[in-house]
């Protein structure tokens, strides 16, 4: 990219260069007034137009590289990992049910303790991806990263206004929510 910036800066200079010897030559034409002088006058022109044409179109040539780099960066890194995590966080619900509903089962902590790695592996993972799970119980209600489910009567006056339960988990991806929290509040 920067060979190609330096080529047309090069490109660019040279045009103008022979645009002011075009000119020159143009004016020491007019000057002597004579048939073959307004030949070459007219010759002249018509090459002071093909440079400015070719400039033109180097220069928007160049513009639209430009651009085009620029918003190509922003689209691959918007959508590099956007897409992906918010197919997995699904299969990330189903573990936290799956360890909530097995708490109360005997003789399976094999199962739990399987359940809990991978879970940990996968929160590992995405962790590292970006992904940062939005705290909800006992928190203010924000609908910049809340959305309320319902309202029930709240167990102290501290807790109005607060949530008291969180329905489904909501998640942020380098600081830009993907998924509000799903939450009760307090009234």
């Amino acid at each position: 990219m920067k060979k190609r910036q330096d080529s047309i800066k090069q490109e660019h200079q040279e045009i103008k260069d022979t645009t002011a010897t075009v000119k020159d030559s143009t004016d020491e034409l007019k000057e002597s007034g004579s048939q073959d002088s307004l030949l070459k006058e007219a010759e002249l022109q018509q090459k002071i137009d093909d440079l400015n044409d070719k400039y033109l179109r180097l220069y928007s040539e160049f513009d639209n590289f430009r651009k085009r780099t620029i918003r190509e960066k922003l689209e691959y890194s918007k959508m590099a990992s956007e897409e992906v995590i918010s197919e997995l966080l699904p299969v990330l619900d189903d573990f936290e049910r799956a360890i909530k509903s097995s708490q109360d089962i005997e003789n399976c902590e094999p199962v739990k303790e399987g359940v809990n790695l991978i879970l940990n592996k996968l929160k590992g993972i995405l962790e590292k991806k970006g992904l940062k799970p939005i705290t909800a119980i006992g928190e203010v209600f924000n609908t910049d990263y809340h959305e309320a489910i319902t309202y029930i009567p709240a167990t102290s006056e501290e807790m109005k206004g607060k949530i008291m339960d969180e329905i489904e988990k909501g998640y942020m991806l380098n600081d830009k929510v993907i998924r509000y929290t799903k939450v009760v509040i307090g009234q």
